[in-house]
């Protein structure tokens, strides 16, 4: 298959968190291969490290950044480092989350907690930084990765399904403080993507074929297909698209 090509990519500053591996790793290689600087963000060295390799012949190298984004001073700093070394940030794609399953009636306020700031708090605290610089510029695009799952009220993902909520209602408030710096920001939904890790947890051959089934288009949704819906929200082609949500799901409806 070919794909589109956005000459406004070339040489853009982006940051992608959670970068090592699964979705994120599909974004990091899209925007590489458009031709941008791309910073990515991961706790997992050994998938990131091996990313690195991979596209270290491209016109911009990837450059990974270890940071464990429930640490919001380490975000600073993080985002002071690539700021400083990049000269600025032009795209934040807040990707990274872990989508852990959990039983209701046994979840803990620890537990609570710890995945909100996995899953939700680290997106407003990585928009935060990156806002600030890009003010300066009077012009940058935010992705923020949602999640189908709540749409769906998929079982045992309850705290997951509140985050990812979350994460559509905070994309509106950014939209709306943001957009007069000329700065916007969306949310991409994925559907149900094969990634390693979604086939090793949590999908066996049977209810592979069932999930197909449920969807419009019949096919399985690769980590590339919501990688290329970043792009565009991330290019200047989308540059009247802001507050709203991006469904990458082949038309699932569930059960």
């Amino acid at each position: 298959m070919s794909y589109a090509i956005y000459p406004s990519l070339q040489d853009k500053r982006v940051i992608v968190t959670g970068g090592g591996s699964g979705i994120g790793a599909a974004i990091v290689d899209a925007f590489v291969k458009q031709g941008a600087r791309v910073f990515f963000i991961d706790v997992n060295e050994d998938d990131s490290r091996q990313l690195e390799r991979t596209l270290a012949n491209e016109r911009h190298a990837p450059v990974f950044h270890r940071c464990d984004l429930r640490d919001v001073a380490a975000i600073e700093r993080t985002f002071d480092a690539i700021a400083s070394a990049a000269g600025g940030i032009d795209v934040l794609v807040n990707n990274a989350a872990n989508d852990d399953r959990h039983q209701w009636d046994s979840a803990t306020a620890a537990y609570w907690d710890d995945r909100m700031a996995v899953n939700l708090r680290h997106q407003f605290f990585c928009a935060q930084a990156a806002a600030k610089r890009m003010r300066t510029q009077g012009k940058g695009a935010i992705v923020n990765m949602g999640s189908i799952s709540w749409h769906l009220a998929i079982a045992d993902l309850t705290i997951y399904m509140t985050a990812k909520a979350g994460i559509e209602g905070l994309t509106h408030g950014l939209a709306r403080e943001l957009g007069e710096h000329g700065i916007r920001v969306n949310t991409v939904i994925p559907g149900a993507v094969r990634t390693p890790r979604q086939m090793k947890m949590w999908q066996s051959p049977e209810s592979e074929a069932v999930l197909v089934a449920q969807q419009c288009i019949h096919e399985r949704i690769e980590p590339e297909h919501i990688a290329r819906m970043v792009l565009f929200l991330a290019s200047d082609d989308a540059s009247r698209c802001t507050a709203r949500e991006y469904f990458v799901d082949a038309g699932w409806f569930g059960t």
